[in-house]
């Protein structure tokens, strides 16, 4: 472009993106046609007059983020950069509960009914929380020790809801009892029924996922020896939310959930928006299964699990989108 051509190229320009003025109104404005607008605009671009950038915080890997989203048809997936320094036997990394919080902030409207489940990285999570609208917040399961309830997820449900200025819902109340008559009198407790009371309003939740290893799954390490041998010799690969899933995503030992303080599954799976947070290489297969379960609607997750997740061969179905049943596809 000769000297004229690019100062009304570049005026051109300035009025689109800068000024956002629309084609036709730039088109009467230097009297020409909408279409010549069209074709100045995309030669500036191809003579590199004009530069685009896409630009995320240096942390959030957006082309991840939206392979991520695409493969299981996710709602909204968010990977994070993995520490530099994250070793593959680590917990969840901390910056995961902190971008869940952020997510959470755009997610919850006013009156929404907030669900936490008990995990590591919600409870990170609960603590990075800085603004939230008005909502009510509720504990979809028990504390993994009872012991520690006012460091766990009963003070997260607290910090939630002052954050929120709403109502807390917590359950006091272990997650795991010892036998199913045990968990069925405690759900008739006037707190923890009341706690129950709202599962089905839940309009948003945020839950963990474990993979079936020590230190990793909060139900593998308290359970006992025989107990854990019993479930891993069924297949299961995930839990989360004191639920158990094969590879596929189908639930297993289903018995164990007769025993425990926890939202069901199915109650799990009619919330409009769950987000799970979790991360790590030694989570990837985990994550996976979970996704495959069609409870899960968003993720986040760190880049660590996200290539593992998008190195796997492709399947078919996006269960995260469409929220079906494996256990009810295969009965089909």
């Amino acid at each position: 472009m000769g000297p004229a051509e690019l100062m009304q190229a570049a005026a051109m320009a300035r009025r689109f993106y800068l000024e956002g003025k629309s084609k036709i109104q730039i088109a009467d404005e230097f009297g020409v046609s909408r279409f010549k607008v069209a074709r100045v605009l995309e030669t500036a671009l191809e003579c590199d007059l004009v530069r685009i950038e896409i630009r995320v915080p240096a942390e959030l890997e957006a082309e991840r983020s939206d392979a991520l989203r695409a493969r299981f048809g996710l709602r909204h997936a968010v990977v994070v950069e993995s520490p530099t320094e994250a070793v593959d036997d680590a917990a969840d990394p901390e910056n995961l509960g902190e971008v869940a919080a952020d997510l959470l902030g755009e997610l919850v409207t006013d009156g929404d009914v907030l669900g936490l489940a008990w995990g590591r990285s919600t409870i990170h999570m609960a603590t990075a929380l800085r603004q939230l609208p008005p909502c009510t917040v509720v504990q979809l399961t028990g504390v993994y020790d009872a012991g520690t309830a006012d460091r766990g997820s009963v003070e997260a449900v607290r910090r939630a809801a002052e954050v929120a200025g709403g109502e807390a819902h917590p359950i006091y109340a272990p997650m795991l009892l010892p036998d199913s008559s045990t968990a069925a009198a405690l759900r008739h407790q006037t707190g923890i029924a009341r706690a129950f009371e709202y599962f089905d309003k839940v309009t948003v939740a945020a839950v963990s996922i474990g993979s079936w290893e020590p230190g990793i799954s909060t139900v593998h390490d308290m359970l006992s020896a025989e107990e854990r041998e019993h479930y891993s010799s069924l297949g299961v690969a995930a839990e989360m939310s004191a639920h158990l899933f094969d590879a596929q995503g189908r639930r297993i030992g289903r018995d164990l959930g007769e025993r425990c303080i926890t939202v069901e599954a199915e109650r799990l799976r009619r919330i409009p928006e769950v987000v799970a947070i979790a991360g790590g290489h030694r989570k990837a297969a985990a994550i996976g299964a979970v996704l495959r379960s069609g409870l899960v609607t968003s993720l986040v997750t760190d880049t660590a699990a996200a290539d593992w997740l998008l190195a796997e061969e492709e399947s078919g179905p996006r269960p995260a989108l469409e929220r079906t049943d494996p256990d009810s596809t295969a009965a089909s």
